[in-house]
């Protein structure tokens, strides 16, 4: 039986690990957080008021796979996609709390502008990289 030398099994080992970590680097996607805070009596509670407070998050990825963000028409595909997504999420957290749903709008509009600093980074760099 032939054994493998050590420094060959850990050339292997590394291999492996740095192929899975640019994998997972890989994946082109833009993540769309809404939150809202709710007071209930069912949670952890508020010792100035004694309400139960709850802070509800809803996440969603947006893929921006197979878009040119270096086009007008992909970066403003991109940005319809974080905007129809942070709508949902915050759809998804009225339809969780019906009794004190946020403002859908306000919601969306605070959770797609905290996710379009991300899209315009992706933009720029997709502009910069076309550009050379």
């Amino acid at each position: 039986m032939r054994k493998i030398p050590f420094g060959v099994a850990v050339g292997l080992f590394s291999a492996v690990l740095v192929s899975s970590i640019a994998i997972a680097q890989q994946i082109e996607e833009v993540i769309v957080e809404a939150s809202h805070i709710v007071q209930t009596s069912e949670a952890g509670r508020n010792p100035a008021t004694g309400a139960g407070i709850v802070n509800m998050t809803v996440s969603y990825g947006v893929s921006y796979a197979g878009l040119d963000l270096a086009s007008k028409a992909g970066a403003a595909e991109l940005e319809k996609r974080v905007k129809d997504a942070a709508l949902a999420a915050c759809k998804d957290i009225s339809r969780e709390y019906p009794l004190v749903p946020p403002n859908d709008a306000t919601c969306a509009k605070e959770a797609g502008d905290k996710a379009m600093v991300k899209v315009h980074e992706l933009v720029a760099a997709a502009g910069k990289k076309s550009a050379k």
